[in-house]
């Protein structure tokens, strides 16, 4: 399957890593669907940049907890466009804090958005891809989902758990010809990284072989690769895209 012409759909579009796959996709030929939370100015200029690189752009805003909100989506693009070949979940939270003080609210927010999300976009899509028998669908995990780390047990709770839908979803869809994949950043430059305490930035430096923070588009160049046909004997892996941060 080649990218031009294409498909895409990318939760969590407006900003960071999202917004780089959406605009990659874009130039590689894909139509661009993308679902985030806000709307306004973020999603306005990624609307006006998709189609500046000739493709059309649809924009949802919507929680991807919301399965009913989910459903809606998949239902709308499939009336306009009939089909999509890329299903990329990178919707993702973080809210921080260790095992004893966290709240039940702020695990339930991050394993409702980060997990659920993914749950939600892959059974949305799933189904039409299955019966077109074509199909890429990457979920957009983290290192901390291999290694854990302190103060980000919902994180890395949800992060680990789409590697379990990653390799449990492969083995269902590999019949219909239906590759699913995962991704697992380093720590990169977003505004998510921004919010982090200084120390952690200090850390994952420390920590990372090249001695530099991963950009948004180094991951969204692996999302265009694993979605073309040169990935094509690809599927149930996790793939790590860190600086060798994680050895």
């Amino acid at each position: 399957m080649e990218i031009k012409d294409r498909v895409a759909l990318v939760t969590g579009g407006c900003s960071g890593i999202g917004r780089a796959i959406c605009v990659e996709l874009a130039r590689c030929g894909a139509d661009v669907a993308f679902v985030d939370v806000h709307g306004g100015p973020g999603a306005d200029s990624l609307t006006q940049e998709i189609t500046d690189r000739g493709r059309r752009p649809f924009f949802f805003q919507a929680d991807v907890s919301d399965y009913e909100r989910a459903q809606e989506c998949s239902m709308t693009l499939l009336r306009e466009l009939g089909r999509v070949d890329f299903l990329v979940n990178n919707a993702g939270i973080s809210s921080d804090a260790t095992v004893w003080k966290m709240s039940e609210a702020q695990w339930d927010t991050v394993l409702n958005v980060n997990l659920k999300g993914a749950f939600n976009y892959t059974h949305a899509f799933a189904p039409v891809m299955r019966e077109r028998r074509s199909g890429v669908i990457i979920n957009i995990s983290s290192i901390n989902a291999l290694r854990g780390k302190f103060g980000l047990s919902n994180y890395s709770a949800s992060k680990a758990g789409l590697i379990g839908l990653t390799k449990s979803v492969a083995r269902e869809m590999g019949k219909y010809n239906v590759r699913v994949n995962a991704i697992a950043p380093g720590f990169i430059q977003t505004s998510m990284m921004e919010k982090l305490p200084p120390n952690f930035k200090e850390e994952a430096l420390a920590e990372t072989l090249l001695n530099r923070l991963g950009l948004p588009e180094d991951v969204a160049n692996l999302v265009s690769f694993l979605c073309s046909d040169r990935a094509r004997h690809i599927t149930g892996e996790v793939i790590k895209i860190d600086g060798g941060q994680y050895l």
